[in-house]
């Protein structure tokens, strides 16, 4: 069986993901050739990519499992496929992960391919980038990614920029995953973000799915891709339910994807508050007002494309973020949106964010702290000048 994204992968240098490609190629071809052309160009593109999406994921039997399962499956398939994929992080062995992904690989891998290590983040960290170095392919998991602070500097500064500062000798083909954002009354040092800080940095590939779907099929593609991966999940989505294929199938690394159809306003989100978004726009269309949902899926690198289209549908965008307002995600989406949808836009592009405060330990601040369905509503009311 082939196991590469196919040539999707090989469009640029690291194997930038489709819809990066389709953005950059498309914006140098709007100024060697004409916009006309080039929007040819960059719709056959993509056309290209949703379609060899499609063709890697039709499938006839479903089931329905946890969003647990389904990195656990994506993790063991691969492991099974490839001897050089390797788990280890704290506790992902004997005590079958801090959030039960890994339970049962160690029964089924052993003790060489799953791997409990040290509470010492930076250290492991540091050995699963000289592993990938080195032909092997780790995924790391970080029973939070407020710990994986301390292992930043071998995220950043080595794995992320190996490939370029060794002429293009060494990749490094590793997956650094675990549980994300705000869950709960976890205190400001456990509820922080990550999206925007690692999304900052060329060479690392940022991923955060929103169900159990995403999850399993961009896993995959990130274990089997030469480039370091960022995934980002959340604590209070391990139990979320959702269809996966019975079969093997594939999600390629920066594709987003329409989760609701609509066409009064776009709504870009992504990650688990994707869910909140959904909520929103159900009380919206009772007052009939049509939201389109795109869910990123990818942040680094980002389907500007998808995002545009939608807008030029729509006239209308609100972004909705679970981080903070400054340098972020939702910043860089209504940048793009600005300056390549202008012309649609009926009303200024509209962010909804966690406040610029480190997060509260009090159920009542947090309820005012995070993105929230009265807060999406109005803002989309805003766009539309209803409110």
């Amino acid at each position: 069986m082939d196991r590469s994204l196919g040539i999707f992968n090989d469009l640029a240098p690291c194997q930038n993901a489709p819809a990066g490609v389709v953005h950059y190629i498309s914006l140098f071809w709007s100024e060697v050739i004409g916009n006309s052309l080039a929007e040819l160009f960059r719709n056959l593109l993509h056309l290209a990519t949703q379609f060899h999406l499609e063709d890697n994921n039709r499938q006839t039997n479903m089931k329905t499992i946890q969003f647990r399962e389904a990195l656990r499956e994506a993790m063991s398939e691969e492991m099974r496929a490839d001897k050089n994929v390797f788990l280890m992080g704290e506790e992902v062995a004997e005590y079958n992960g801090a959030y039960k992904v890994s339970q049962g690989m160690l029964d089924e891998f052993g003790a060489k391919r799953v791997i409990d290590t040290p509470i010492a983040e930076l250290g492991f960290t540091g050995i699963a980038v000289g592993a990938s170095m080195n032909g092997l392919r780790p995924i790391v998991e970080f029973m939070t990614w407020n710990f994986a602070i301390l292992a930043a500097d071998q995220i950043i500064n080595s794995a992320a920029k190996m490939l370029q500062m060794s002429g293009g000798q060494f990749h490094c083909p590793i997956v650094f995953r675990g549980g994300n954002g705000p869950a709960g009354q976890l205190g400001a040092t456990h509820s922080q973000s990550f999206e925007a800080f690692y999304a900052q940095f060329p060479g690392l590939k940022v991923i955060t799915p929103s169900n159990p779907y995403d999850a399993k099929g961009l896993l995959k593609a990130a274990i089997r891709d030469n480039d370091p991966v960022v995934f980002l999940e959340s604590e209070k989505m391990y139990g979320d339910k959702g269809e996966v294929p019975e079969g093997e199938y594939i999600i390629p690394i920066g594709v987003a994807d329409i989760k609701r159809k609509g066409n009064d306003v776009t709504i870009v989100t992504f990650g688990k508050i994707i869910k909140t978004a959904h909520e929103a726009a159900g009380l919206l269309g009772k007052e009939g007002i049509s939201c389109e949902i795109v869910d990123l899926r990818t942040v680094r690198p980002i389907d500007y494309l998808a995002v545009v289209e939608s807008v030029k549908k729509t006239n209308r965008c609100v972004v909705v973020e679970e981080a903070h307002p400054l340098a972020s995600i939702s910043s860089e989406i209504a940048y793009h949106v600005q300056r390549y949808a202008f012309d649609h836009l009926d009303s200024p592009v509209m962010r909804v964010t966690q406040t610029d405060t480190p997060f509260a330990f009090s159920p009542t601040l947090i309820a005012e702290a995070l993105p929230n369905v009265d807060r999406i509503v109005k803002a989309v009311k805003a766009t539309m000048y209803r409110n």
